[in-house]
């Protein structure tokens, strides 16, 4: 049983500092029932959470089936200064307000996730704010600058005479010292969390707390390109709060390929289940679009329950297997006539007249279903369904 805990908790992670820790607290939880601390940090920089994120929350979720307490911890305090981590310039300071307003829309969404009962929610301003400028003063004497400067996003930045503020120097070292307050066993966070997540250790080491967390890395998850990480300022994301309809979409638009790191990042099955529905892929037995339908449903019905998650897959069918158009659509008004690429424009369905465009040149609009050629098409009085590529679809009202 310890064993099998063990493999399922080194599923996808891409590095693990002091295993042996963690095999210890595991052992210890089925021999003895004793409990241990699992920490992650999230900073409330927006209002809502995606799928890259949640592969962090899963496998917190998955310690909390191994006997872990986890530490949800809101950074209310870090999150006004900002993550410096593989960031090429000073993050936007952010309001008291707008950061609380955010931690709670995340305290909302990681219960979809975790278990209430065996998760704990803190905020780091119950204790950083008592710090105060003598505590402040301690913890920056227990780094230099010069190991500091080590740090590679830091490096680059002061190599090519970028600004460093010194609230980005304090940054891992408030993060740190978080895991000194909570008293934790094991931090987890993403690949290119390393430097923060190592000075937890270090610091429970100075301040004497009479342990050294063990470190869990998780791969920062590709979006819907398959090459960049998911990120809402690439737009290749998937939204926790997306629409089940839009979110079923997604998944189903991501490469076969992908589809397996979905699996292994996000799905509930077991390694062993997945290894059984690759080999059953490979050997033509489950076609990859069966595979990825049953991704998309799963994923959808964990944040917006399994009746709309088999409704999302009925309305996919209906609109791109038999070619109908959705159920329920939003209606545009707007007077005429009125030039097409103008139309999708401010319908929302396009950015610019550019880019829709270039989209009806290369087939990728329609009008009532048919394929739209003349890039200058004027609309006249009377009622269209307008869609642009697979997934957007408007009605519109000329008037």
């Amino acid at each position: 049983m310890v064993q099998e805990a063990l493999k399922e908790i080194q599923r996808g992670v891409a590095e693990i500092i002091d295993f042996e820790r963690i095999q210890t607290l595991v052992k210890r939880y089925f021999e003895t029932g004793e409990t241990y601390y699992v920490k992650a940090g999230f900073d409330p920089t927006a209002p809502d959470l995606h799928l890259g994120h949640t592969v962090l929350i899963q496998k917190m979720a998955q310690l909390q089936r191994y006997g872990a307490t986890v530490q949800f911890l809101i950074g209310d305090f870090t999150g006004m200064i900002g993550d410096p981590s593989g960031k090429n310039e000073t993050r936007k300071k952010l309001d008291r307000e707008t950061v609380l307003k955010n931690a709670q829309t995340y305290k909302e969404q990681v219960f979809k996730i975790l278990d209430p009962q065996k998760t704990e929610v803190m905020f780091n301003s119950a204790w950083l704010e008592d710090l105060g400028a003598a505590g402040m003063i301690e913890l920056a004497t227990t780094f230099s600058v010069a190991r500091m400067l080590e740090r590679e996003d830091f490096e680059k930045r002061y190599k090519s005479q970028t600004p460093i503020s010194i609230s980005e120097f304090l940054y891992p070292l408030l993060q740190g010292y978080d895991s000194v307050a909570m008293k934790c066993d094991i931090e987890m966070g993403g690949t290119d969390q390393k430097f923060n997540l190592l000075m937890g250790r270090q610091l429970q080491r100075v301040y004497n707390v009479g342990k050294e967390q063990a470190v869990v890395m998780m791969p920062l998850l590709e979006g819907l390109d398959g090459v960049q990480k998911m990120s809402k300022s690439l737009g290749n994301y998937i939204g926790v709060t997306d629409a089940p309809g839009d979110m079923f979409g997604k998944i189903l638009s991501i490469s076969d390929t992908l589809m397996w790191r979905y699996y292994e990042l996000l799905s509930a099955k077991t390694l062993g289940e997945i290894e059984a529905l690759k080999i059953d892929v490979a050997s033509g037995a489950v076609h990859p679009k069966h595979a990825k339908e049953m991704l998309a449903v799963e994923i959808t019905a964990k944040y917006h329950g399994e009746v709309a998650a088999k409704e999302a897959k009925a309305e996919f069918d209906k609109v791109h297997a038999n070619h109908e158009l959705p159920s329920d659509m939003e209606t545009f008004t707007c007077k005429g006539p009125v030039w097409i690429a103008k139309a999708l424009v401010d319908a929302g369905l396009e950015p610019s007249t550019k880019q829709a465009r270039r989209d009806i040149a290369q087939g990728a609009v329609r009008l009532d279903q048919e394929k739209i050629e003349d890039e200058q098409l004027q609309l006249e009085v009377g009622e269209y369904v307008l869609q642009v590529g697979k997934r957007k679809f408007m009605k519109l009202k000329v008037v």
